[in-house]
């Protein structure tokens, strides 16, 4: 494992390609990453969204909440995302209390720290939630901020992490297994070329075999701070295999980490 800065290999911000990146397993019994469009049935997406890998690596590194999007932006970061487990959902209910503002008491035993918790004589409401069971995903990343690409790799290495994180509910706790940072070498050049990540924006491209599944879903990639918090600016189609296979893909920029094919965004 080399302790080197990312590096960049070209001028142009748009275009920046890292020289290498550090690589993380995050997985857990159960997961859920809510979708943007509403429904009786509060649906997951399969696959990690870009927005929340970024929000769990700002836990890991104490960064406040609207504080990490220009770190993780289009031109500041690149991220690939690979399933490694077969993605499997199952519906369930659970019993919730609101925790819109006028439904919330205010506790301050002491009279000194105020916190707002919802009544809990108040009844509780059933929601279906649609949850990924055991999900896991292997994480490529890359920041062109050096001091906070350093930082990440030591805390990473650490085995340690500043907020308890988790795969998209609070509820949902997560493991993460470092596995050392990597050159980003380009290729390989085959056509068709097999590959292991989830394949962004290319839906057109991939190779339909017999026998392989493939799926396809929409979800937000980067955020951008404004006057009510936050905004998605852009979304990500990834196109990717249920069972944690590889995908044939024409006419794609792939790049090799740790010896697997992967496509950043």
């Amino acid at each position: 494992m080399e302790q080197e800065s990312p590096g960049a290999s070209t001028n142009d911000e748009s275009e920046w390609v890292p020289e290498r990146c550090l690589s993380v397993t995050v997985r857990g019994p159960w997961g859920h990453f809510r979708r943007v469009e509403g429904n009786v049935v509060k649906q997951t997406y399969r696959i990690i969204p870009r927005t929340t890998v970024a929000g769990l690596l700002a836990a890991v590194l104490g960064v406040e909440r609207d504080g990490y999007y220009d770190l993780f932006g289009p031109s500041a970061s690149r991220i690939a995302i690979e399933p490694v487990s077969p993605l499997r959902t199952l519906n369930m209910p659970m019993n919730t209390l609101s925790t819109a503002g006028g439904d919330l008491q205010s506790i301050n035993a002491h009279g000194k720290i105020t916190i707002r918790l919802p009544d809990p004589t108040n009844l509780r409401q059933q929601h279906n939630y649609e949850v990924l069971v055991g999900p896991e995903y292997r994480i490529d990343i890359a920041l062109s901020d050096e001091k906070t690409y350093r930082k990440l790799r030591e805390t990473l290495a650490a085995g340690k992490s500043h907020y308890v994180p988790s795969l998209g509910l609070s509820e949902h706790l997560a493991e993460l297994e470092f596995h050392g940072e990597f050159e980003v070498r380009d290729g390989p050049t085959d056509d068709p070329v097999a590959v292991d990540s989830a394949v962004p924006n290319r839906i057109e491209s991939v190779v339909l075999e017999s026998g392989t599944r493939c799926q396809v879903e929409e979800s937000p990639a980067f955020m951008a701070n404004d006057s009510g918090g936050r905004t998605t600016t852009e979304f990500t189609s990834y196109v990717y295999n249920p069972d944690a296979k590889e995908l044939d893909v024409r006419d794609i920029d792939a790049k090799t980490v740790d010896e697997r094919t992967v496509v950043f965004v």
